[in-house]
């Protein structure tokens, strides 16, 4: 997948691009900036703490504007925060809970992985894995407040963002995620050192926490360096984006099945799905252009959804499993054979419907009551007479009928009312 991304040469720069992609929401001084990327290769970092066990749609965002300027030419660090993910930076409501050193440590391995898999690591600009850790566990809290701390001003600390939100909260804050941002401005002035790191991106979120950094490399070290706040990206009606009924969109296939990773980006609004397909694919400026006016022309056939779903889950995933799940779909619906999927797409399929757990000899009418696909044994029987009930997409007659002899050997079935109201039964 890497070898077939590239930027648009449509654009004078990758300055350009990232502004027409929606990608810069702040930076410092965007002169200097497009000077420095259209310039020699330049050493830039982003930084992931391992407070879960895998990266997210948010973090998604930050890998691809990593990638898109690898693909520039620019020089790319990886940071998993060893030591940070101890801390966790400032939420906006309450204050996080501390994971232990070993498990930590475990997400870290996990968050290297991942973040691996989206930068190559080949060439004079090949991705390089670092982890603060490295330059923290050796240092005393003296020594850190004498070299760093001495070089902030509590004034200017209790002006960010996330701190002040936290400071008008009943929560509070305490003083070791007041002390992030130190923490994180320490990670840049070390990548600066080791490195000649002179750009760091993350969310517009983590803005305070991208200045510390700026601030202490220029008072310590008397250099101005560069960082990119991305957009927070919501939906077109102001909602959290990545957020499925509560739950996070994340990038491990274990924690968010190729399935359900597809099906969310196939139900984007037309409002957003070309903003996203700017975000979230390396598709041409000409391209999405076109897919803009299908949507404008034809949003019925929601061709730029599906774009956007394949492109974005074999991205993530692969093309093997994103094959999977859009046959998944299409049989699911009628349009093929439900036996011949593999195992663990359809049981991922058959989660995201409502379900139910059965033996052989269980009715198929009380089925559709357990499932919720009807609301009596009555309304069942009446529906199955009227020809409108199937089971792995064959016909059922009998009202009577139950599940024997009717299921694989996979122990997995598909319950239809009519053409699009289905369930799933995993028969024990």
């Amino acid at each position: 997948m890497l070898a077939t991304q590239q930027n648009d040469p449509t654009f004078a720069d990758i300055w350009e691009e990232l502004n027409w992609r929606g990608l810069v929401h702040v930076s410092t001084d965007q002169t200097a900036l497009q000077q420095l990327l259209a310039g020699e290769p330049a050493t830039y970092y982003c930084g992931f703490d391992p407070t879960a066990p895998s990266l997210h749609l948010g973090n998604l965002v930050q890998l691809l504007v990593m990638r898109r300027l690898q693909l520039a030419g620019h020089r790319p660090l990886g940071l998993v925060g060893g030591s940070t993910g101890l801390i966790g930076d400032p939420r906006p409501t309450a204050e996080r809970t501390l994971n232990t050193k070993d498990t930590v440590a475990e997400w870290v391995g996990r968050l290297q992985g991942q973040v691996s898999r989206f930068l190559s690591a080949e060439g004079d600009n090949g991705v390089r894995l670092v982890n603060n850790l490295d330059w923290t566990a050796g240092l005393s809290a003296i020594d850190f407040l004498r070299d760093i701390g001495k070089h902030y001003r509590v004034g200017t600390m209790l002006k960010k963002d996330a701190v002040a939100s936290r400071l008008n909260s009943d929560a509070g804050i305490s003083y070791t995620e007041f002390s992030y941002q130190i923490l994180q401005g320490f990670d840049y002035l070390e990548l600066y050192r080791q490195y000649g790191c002179v750009l760091q991106t993350g969310g517009s979120d983590q803005w305070g926490n991208l200045t510390s950094g700026t601030d202490l490399i220029h008072r310590v070290e008397g250099v101005s360096v560069h960082a990119i706040g991305t957009p927070l990206i919501t939906n077109s009606d102001g909602t959290k984006f990545g957020k499925s009924e509560g739950n996070a969109i994340w990038l491990d296939a274990a924690m968010c099945s190729p399935y359900r990773f597809y099906q969310f980006w196939l139900n984007t609004d037309d409002a957003d799905v070309i903003a996203r397909l700017k975000v979230f694919t390396f598709l041409s400026r000409a391209r999405i252009e076109e897919l803009a006016e299908l949507v404008e022309r034809e949003p019925f056939r929601r061709e730029a959804q599906r774009v956007l779903a394949t492109e974005v889950t074999t991205l993530v995933h692969g093309a093997d499993a994103t094959a999977a799940v859009v046959a998944a779909s299409q049989a699911l619906f009628g349009q093929g054979e439900l036996r011949s999927l593999d195992r663990a797409t359809l049981t991922a399929a058959l989660e995201e419907l409502p379900n139910t757990t059965a033996t052989t000899d269980a009715s198929i009418a009380q089925l559709l009551v357990d499932t919720g696909l009807v609301a009596s044994l009555g309304e069942a029987r009446r529906a199955i007479k009227q020809g409108g009930v199937s089971l792995d997409n064959e016909r059922i007659d009998d009202d009577a009928a139950t599940l024997a002899g009717r299921v694989g050997s996979g122990g997995l079935a598909v319950l239809r009312r009519g053409k699009k109201t289905l369930a799933g039964v995993f028969v024990e």
